[in-house]
């Protein structure tokens, strides 16, 4: 796929990861210390770090590295944060998925634009869209209200609605932008 449409929703799709990386950093310092403000950093550096996978611009060889630097050690601490509970087991999933895409970039060689990073191995392309498309559902219909009633007011206690962290319905949003940010970015690589 190439294009201009195409590249304007490169670029859409890199607003709408920087924006949701925004909103993250913002959680982190409300949080301060502590487990959420942990998952709060991790999807901060997810989000900005997908904005800088989806800009379709040439790269060279040294940003292509540094990006499976840094989505390496955001597996490892995804890794080390599995140790308070599998719920976060998704970071893992999303930090790996990155680093996936990343090294894919990488091997694309140099001129290559991180949006039409080479295809990397198909049946581990199709697990993680499966697993995308999934995250993506589940977490969108976690915003929808039950009952068809209308929406709970921000902030107030939605039961079996709890998020890790304590956050709310725009860290849900956040999170349901990035899975799908995630899975457009599996599809056109």
């Amino acid at each position: 796929m190439h294009g201009p449409t195409t590249s304007v929703l490169s670029w859409l799709l890199v607003l709408l990861c920087a924006a949701s990386g925004a909103y993250c950093l913002g959680r982190v310092r409300r949080a301060g210390r502590g487990p959420a403000a942990a998952v709060a950093s991790g999807e901060a550096v997810m989000g900005f770090g997908m904005a800088a996978m989806a800009a379709p611009l040439p790269v060279g060889p040294g940003l292509s590295w540094a990006l499976v630097a840094v989505f390496g050690a955001a597996a490892v601490h995804a890794l080390w944060l599995l140790r308070g509970g599998v719920h976060h087991a998704h970071h893992l999933v999303g930090s790996a998925a990155m680093l996936y895409m990343a090294l894919a970039a990488s091997a694309a060689g140099p001129g290559q634009g991180h949006g039409h990073a080479a295809a990397g191995v198909p049946l581990l392309t199709g697990a993680l869209l499966c697993y995308f498309a999934g995250y993506v559902l589940l977490v969108g219909a976690r915003l929808v209200p039950a009952g068809g009633g209308p929406a709970p007011v921000a902030g107030a206690a939605v039961p079996g609605a709890a998020v890790p962290g304590g956050a709310g319905e725009l860290t849900r949003a956040c999170r349901l932008a990035m899975g799908l940010g995630m899975f457009a970015m599996l599809l056109a690589g």
